[in-house]
């Protein structure tokens, strides 16, 4: 049995995402105003579109996922896109991903208005991470580009 938890993110865990968050930029060599990451704090526990888990051993937070349902082209549902997913380098290995991802599944399957498909980017290198997403979900070919 797993030694944590996986709630809603809540105004209360500010600190502690921002720590994990803080870990995550430096991971994707990202650099994010104060503002930007206040903003995405806010739509996180309100009502600003996306949605946050974690995950808690104690009283600590260990890993979050982001996510945000979207109107796609193709369906008159909406799509859940996982934008965000991190475990602290300390607790990798724990299953904290893996269960952070089945909570992504679940919401996206209790949304009413959904259509339970769920997916996510990564980058090519990051092997640990892909070995997880291939117990737990599949690799499409879809290739992504983007403006220069």
């Amino acid at each position: 049995m797993p030694d944590f938890i996986i709630r809603r993110i809540e105004p209360a865990d500010r600190a502690g995402w921002n720590r994990l968050w803080q870990d995550y930029l430096v991971f994707y060599k990202a650099d994010l105003s104060g503002e930007t990451t206040g903003d995405l704090f806010r739509r996180l526990v309100g009502q600003g579109g996306h949605e946050g888990l974690v995950a808690v051993r104690g009283d600590e937070l260990i890993g979050f996922a982001h996510y945000v349902f979207q109107p796609v082209t193709f369906d008159t549902a909406l799509n859940c896109y996982l934008e965000d997913l991190y475990v602290a380098p300390d607790a990798r290995g724990s299953g904290a991903a893996h269960q952070l991802i089945e909570a992504v599944y679940r919401a996206a399957d209790d949304e009413p208005e959904a259509s339970g498909k769920v997916y996510w980017l990564t980058e090519t290198h990051n092997a640990r991470a892909r070995k997880l997403y291939d117990r737990v979900g599949v690799l499409t070919d879809m290739i992504r580009y983007q403006r220069v």
